[in-house]
């Protein structure tokens, strides 16, 4: 992994993993792997389950990811990602359910996982008080990677961190630490990259030349789960899934997934917007309403009866028109009823 651990991890806990990884047999230097048609699955598993103390953070989620495919994982906080990430690359075991990452076993294959994947998590976990090129060196030794000088300054030419190769990580910017923490989960050549919410806090500058590294990977066999809170980065995925609570609620390509929510959206212009949306909560049909800048948009589940709900606004002092529903609207849509506790 090039980071220490998931999530609110402590410099001690972040070493202890790196030594796990470190115990794991080298891995393989022969770089990126190509998807081939019809090739097994990057990850395959069946109801996968943990918990702790007793409380279910993952329950029973199957997932498929091919082979090449960049892979969007959302939901709230809470909501179980970093622990199904975490169990994916060999951290925590599942309490329930099998599948294969990379074609090795979950469970059996743990330690052999870690040399094939690289792993990416939520904090910038490197080592504040060593260079950029003694990181990446260091991570190269943790994998055994051969010619490791020569591989360190190919990777730092190819994510373009030469200027801040003898610069302690920790000064580095946010844009620059992600861009390091990415080159560190690289180093070895993996087969499947596992990002943990991997722009959190950078700028658009970064965050979009961040995604056009991963889907130049991605052309060259490289997959990727990549869990994020940003509605614009996952409508770059090719799939994703939503996870609400533990449970999986839906998957596909962003398409399919608006469609099937099912729901519609209005769009109001004009007039004051600030008391139009007073108006419009509790009508009946009405399950969002959010403005957007100088519009309000209105959503709901049954187009038939939002319509005849917003009919008598029409015409006034506002203007109506049925747009798009977006995927932000989807996904609030899909939150609200996880907490009401109700299934999709």
């Amino acid at each position: 992994m090039s980071a220490r651990a998931a999530g609110p991890t402590s410099a001690a806990t972040g070493r202890t993993a790196v030594a796990q990884t470190a115990q794991a047999s080298a891995a393989s230097a022969a770089g990126l792997q190509a998807a081939r048609p019809g090739s097994a699955p990057a990850i395959d598993v069946r109801g996968v389950t943990k918990a702790f103390s007793g409380k279910v953070v993952v329950n029973n989620l199957s997932l498929r990811v091919e082979k090449g495919e960049i892979f969007g994982f959302l939901g709230p906080n809470g909501s179980g990602k970093t622990t199904f990430i975490r169990m994916l690359c060999g951290l925590l075991r599942p309490d329930a359910g099998a599948g294969t990452c990379l074609g090795l076993d979950l469970t059996r294959d743990a330690e052999r996982i870690k040399t094939r994947v690289g792993y990416m998590a939520q904090r910038f976990s490197l080592y504040g008080d060593l260079s950029v090129r003694e990181n990446l060196d260091f991570m190269a030794r943790v994998y055994g990677v051969p010619e490791r000088r020569e591989a360190v300054e190919r990777m730092i030419d190819r994510m373009g961190l030469g200027r801040f190769a003898g610069q302690l990580a920790q000064n580095l910017s946010g844009g620059w630490k992600q861009r390091l923490a990415l080159a560190a989960s690289l180093i070895h050549g993996p087969e499947l990259l596992l990002l943990d919410e991997p722009t959190a806090g950078v700028d658009p500058k970064a965050r979009r030349d961040f995604w056009d590294e991963v889907h130049e990977l991605a052309g060259q066999g490289l997959t990727a789960l990549i869990s994020t809170h940003y509605m614009d980065e996952a409508e770059r995925c090719h799939r994703l899934a939503y996870i609400a609570y533990g449970d999986l609620l839906v998957q596909g390509t962003v398409e399919e997934v608006v469609a099937g929510r099912g729901l519609a959206t209005w769009e109001a212009t004009g007039g004051d917007l600030y008391a139009l949306a007073r108006d419009v909560r509790p009508l009946p049909g009405v399950e969002q309403v959010a403005h957007f800048g100088n519009t309000l948009h209105v959503s709901g589940p049954d187009p038939a009866l939002l319509e005849r709900s917003l009919a008598p606004l029409r015409g006034g002092a506002w203007s109506f028109a049925r747009v798009p529903t977006s995927l932000e609207e989807v996904f609030i849509s899909l939150m609200d009823q996880s907490l009401k506790g109700k299934k999709p």
